[in-house]
């Protein structure tokens, strides 16, 4: 054996395995296994998942999904939702020719004190004047801040990867125009409780 195979060897010896987890409201489910010669190695890396390995449902695999490891638990690494954003695949297929998209990106401040970037993205049937599309993002716009201000960060996440907060804009934005998708392509977290300045609690309507 030549002595950079046994010093490969010897590094991977050397190091832990850790199971990497789901935040609890989606059940603590196994996202996979990282290694680390130290448990603070992995503190704050961001391991990527889709739906699909959530939910077992194969119609979620186009979301991916980003979590941030904030804890361990002897060989157990918790994560915190971190984002989710649609696959370049899913999202160059959704768009098709003499057709609007309206895009709308809002900060936004959950019940418990987080604080989200959120892009949703309406695409129409055919194309639309700017004064609909102007009534459209409003809608958009009214619709996450009425829901962040009621639901936790928990719960928040969960209505908007699971479409339920996409549905509320579809239904309320169809009265304007024919609709073939309505969806939140990409999320962010950008700031936990602790570190949103106390002026920024309330999200500006």
């Amino acid at each position: 054996m030549s002595s950079k195979s046994k010093r490969l060897r010897d590094k991977w010896r050397g190091k832990t395995w850790y199971l990497v987890v789901a935040p609890p409201f989606f059940g603590n489910v196994e996202l996979g296994s990282l290694p680390a010669e130290k448990p603070d190695q992995l503190i704050g890396r961001v391991v990527e998942a889709t739906l699909y390995d959530i939910t077992s449902d194969f119609s979620h695999q186009y979301l991916k999904m980003f979590f941030q490891i904030s804890e361990l638990d002897g060989k157990t690494a918790h994560t915190l939702f971190k984002g989710h954003e649609y696959s370049r695949d899913y999202l160059r297929s959704l768009v098709r020719r003499r057709t609007t998209k309206v895009d709308g990106l809002f900060n936004i401040i959950t019940k418990d004190g987080y604080k989200l970037r959120v892009a949703v993205s309406a695409l129409t049937l055919s194309r639309i004047k700017t004064s609909q599309e102007k009534l459209i993002r409003d809608m958009m716009a009214k619709t996450v801040y009425e829901k962040s201000a009621l639901l936790t960060l928990d719960q928040f996440v969960q209505e908007m990867v699971l479409g339920k907060i996409a549905s509320d804009v579809y239904n309320k934005a169809k009265k304007v125009s024919p609709l073939r998708h309505v969806g939140i392509r990409k999320s962010k977290l950008v700031a936990q409780p602790s570190e949103i300045p106390l002026q920024e609690v309330q999200p500006a309507q």
